[in-house]
């Protein structure tokens, strides 16, 4: 979406950082955009297909106050950074957390880099439950902490991996090339992940949020239903029943509206 038609004033509303005084920076608009905005699927999980046209994104994400995965979180956050003034290009990456070693997945989660002024950075509002809560320098180097998370990006041949550290050991989130990629290649990616039928996005439910203190809450039922409670002092797991979904849509993740069809899918209360 253009820079001149993107409603920034909404947009940093939206995330918390209007009437500052100053125009943000990429890590205060980053760091409020995760906070503010959770990542979920609950248009692919009821058999909605996601639209990246830049209306229906600022309509979903900005005004409704709904969330989005990858593609409509980054896609916005870029076209927020651009508004600022920053230049963003956009690629894919092949996730690897929960895949076996060696097992390649399809490119189906959408990066950003990011230029500011001199600098040039990774930007990703759109991991979920793990995605960073700032952006870090663009290219393998250093070890970032956030909040006591730690990431760091590894050169494997051409490609960056990104990693971070879960149960004491560096662990591979995605890999990608350093290539931007046209709008095609991400409607596609998009169109597999929202619609095919072996998709998780549409099997299964995921809804996660980062809290202003670095600590992480998501609701999933990829492996049991669970609301999983993650700081990097610890993690704690509750087990829920499916009639406790909607309301805590509402209370975990501001996420209001959404009640369970009779096959125990989540809908909209109102039908639409």
């Amino acid at each position: 979406m253009g820079a001149g038609s993107f409603p920034l004033d909404a947009y940093l509303r939206r995330i918390g950082l209007a009437g500052g005084g100053r125009l943000p920076d990429l890590a205060d608009v980053h760091r409020a955009h995760v906070v503010a905005i959770p990542f979920e699927n609950l248009d692919p999980h009821r058999g909605v297909p996601v639209s990246l046209e830049p209306d229906a994104l600022v309509r979903k994400l900005v005004h409704a106050g709904r969330g989005g995965y990858c593609f409509e979180q980054n896609l916005v956050l870029a076209a927020g950074l651009e508004a600022l003034g920053a230049e963003v290009e956009l690629m894919l990456a092949r996730v690897r957390l929960g895949r076996p070693p060696g097992v390649v997945s399809p490119r189906t989660h959408l990066v950003l880099r990011v230029t500011a002024g001199a600098s040039v950075w990774l930007a990703d509002a759109g991991f979920g439950n793990g995605t960073m809560l700032e952006p870090i320098p663009f290219g393998p180097g250093d070890v970032h902490e956030q909040s006591g998370w730690r990431f760091r990006l590894v050169a494997e041949g051409p490609a960056h991996v990104l990693q971070t550290v879960r149960d004491g050991e560096w662990t591979d989130l995605y890999a990608f090339l350093p290539e931007p990629v046209p709008a095609v290649d991400l409607e596609t990616s998009n169109w597999f992940t929202a619609t095919h039928p072996r998709s998780p996005f549409v099997t299964g439910l995921i809804v996660s949020a980062q809290r202003a203190d670095g600590s992480r809450i998501a609701l999933s039922d990829w492996d049991g239903l669970s609301v999983v409670e993650d700081s990097p002092a610890g993690r704690t797991v509750t087990l829920i029943e499916r009639a406790e979904i909607p309301g805590r849509l509402e209370a975990d993740f501001g996420l209001g509206g959404f009640a369970l069809s009779a096959g125990g899918r989540v809908v909209r209360a109102d039908g639409a």
